[in-house]
């Protein structure tokens, strides 16, 4: 769960790209932060340090807080929110791929077991049809194998990810637990072939998957 200080650090960089707090000008003193953001005096300082390091804001002792001339580019979940679904699933396409092909090469023992303990609870939410359930097991699923991909960076790209993942399960009727169920036989032949060190298969059988999300 991100911190509170995180928030704020998102929400005053928010205000800095839609203009509420313009480049060179000062953001509000510590007590209209902590009213504006609902949080502490601690929390307020917390982010605006952690902004000052990140050279965003310029903290000027006696006299205030100034934006710094750098614009701040909207983060990545609020990039994805607002990005086309074929953009989202072209992207997906090319993250999943290479998730799978490195899994299947650079799984560990400890990487099997956790895969398979989403799969498994991904069967059960399916059998006992709870669609929260099963969503939340089929991110787990895909963020396993991100992890067994032994690619860092390419594990945090996909975290971002599930934001929009979770969106669009959200958005589904209660069709979605069929959703789910119709591609349960693929995810077990994608974590057989992870298992079994076969790449190809691998990348051919979460293809299919994304295929069959459309």
């Amino acid at each position: 769960m991100a911190k509170l200080s995180d928030k704020v650090i998102a929400a005053i960089q928010r205000d800095i790209a839609k203009g509420t707090f313009k480049t060179g000008e000062k953001i509000p003193a510590e007590p209209e932060l902590m009213h504006l953001y609902n949080v502490g005096r601690s929390t307020v300082r917390e982010a605006v340090k952690t902004l000052a390091i990140s050279g965003i804001l310029s903290v000027k002792q006696g006299d205030g807080t100034y934006v710094n001339g750098a614009i701040q580019r909207e983060t990545l979940d609020e990039r994805l929110r607002r990005a086309d679904a074929v953009d989202i699933n072209s992207v997906r396409v090319l993250l999943e791929e290479e998730i799978v092909r490195l899994a299947a090469s650079h799984k560990t023992p400890e990487d099997i077991i956790a895969i398979s303990q989403w799969l498994d609870k991904r069967a059960k939410a399916i059998a006992h049809e709870q669609a929260k359930e099963c969503a939340d097991a089929d991110i787990g699923f895909h963020l396993a194998l991100a992890t067994a991909s032994g690619n860092a960076v390419l594990a945090d790209l996909y975290k971002g990810f599930t934001v929009v993942m979770r969106e669009y399960f959200d958005k589904r009727d209660a069709t979605t637990v069929r959703f789910f169920a119709a591609s349960h036989d693929l995810h077990v032949e994608l974590f057989e072939a992870i298992k079994n060190g076969k790449p190809r298969q691998a990348v051919s059988v979460v293809k299919q998957i994304i295929a069959n999300n459309k």
